[in-house]
């Protein structure tokens, strides 16, 4: 009780000081208003283009929530980033198809960059995250040509500037993560099927005993983007399983801490991050 207590007193006390918190709708579907919470560095400067980092929650697209990254949009937004975390739509909520999310997914993007301005970002510093399903539409919004919502203003590009991808089902063939609800379509819905030249840089985080996406998986979209040129940091943790990396009041956060020491790094040798490395480490 004592360490939920704790644990509930600091994220209170980063959200007062820290960051702010605010939420906007980006797209409108019928009566469905679909919504992405803004946290902003305290103090931020207006007259500064930051860069940005956007969560897509896991769930297998069918569930899920974009609380489910709101731990790491803290942690980033301290040290700089303005992070959006996007509802989109699933199958439980919304009776959605997978190709339905991705389109979310982009549209996401697509208002970050028509919008960029209105949140003093850089429209050409964003860069796409997320957890397991949501690592897939975080990378098929780089690399996916096809499943664009016709509403959305299609000159402007859903390709982000850097991918930070949490154990992601990056491979939706036969074989791999969600191919009886995709079939065929994996063609044109699966990453590591449409890895091409200029693919952004690309950090995958997974654990060793995950079963849903097999290290050989990984490995051989490491090497396929090596083989376009494109940058593929592949971090693997022994002994962790599926959603190794999220927050859990119940156990050691020691998969947490590390993995956001590593997104950190990666996004520090982009330059994405530039203040004191040690000021406000993950710990």
């Amino acid at each position: 009780m004592q360490v939920r207590f704790l644990y509930l007193f600091f994220f209170v006390l980063a959200t007062n000081f820290l960051f702010g918190q605010s939420t906007v709708v980006y797209k409108t579907i019928d009566t469905l208003h679909l919504k992405m919470e803004i946290y902003e560095p305290r103090g931020m400067d207006a007259n500064v283009k930051h860069k940005a980092i956007v969560f897509f929650f896991g769930g297998g697209w069918t569930k899920g929530s974009p609380a489910q990254f709101r731990s790491q949009a803290a942690y980033f937004a301290s040290k700089g980033l303005v992070c959006f975390l996007p509802d989109y739509r699933v199958e439980s909520r919304n009776r959605a198809t997978p190709f339905e999310a991705l389109k979310d997914a982009k549209s996401a993007i697509r208002f970050l960059k028509q919008h960029a301005g209105k949140f003093h970002i850089d429209s050409a510093g964003i860069v796409a995250a997320g957890g397991s399903a949501g690592g897939q539409l975080a990378a098929a919004t780089a690399l996916i040509s096809d499943y664009n919502e016709q509403t959305d203003d299609l000159k402007i590009s859903p390709v982000p500037a850097a991918l930070v991808l949490f154990n992601p089902v990056i491979d939706n063939g036969p074989g791999g993560y969600g191919y009886d609800r995709i079939g065929e379509s994996y063609l044109h819905f699966s990453p590591l099927h449409n890895i091409r030249k200029g693919a952004p840089p690309t950090l995958i985080l997974l654990g060793s005993n995950d079963h849903l996406i097999p290290v050989a998986t990984a490995e051989y979209y490491k090497t396929v983007m090596e083989k376009v040129a494109s940058r593929c940091d592949l971090v693997l943790y022994d002994n962790a399983g599926h959603g190794f990396f999220n927050p859990n009041k119940e156990r050691s956060n020691f998969f947490y801490k590390e993995t956001l020491k590593e997104a950190e790094r990666f996004l520090r040798s982009l330059d994405y991050i530039t203040a004191d490395p040690e000021k406000g480490a993950a710990n």
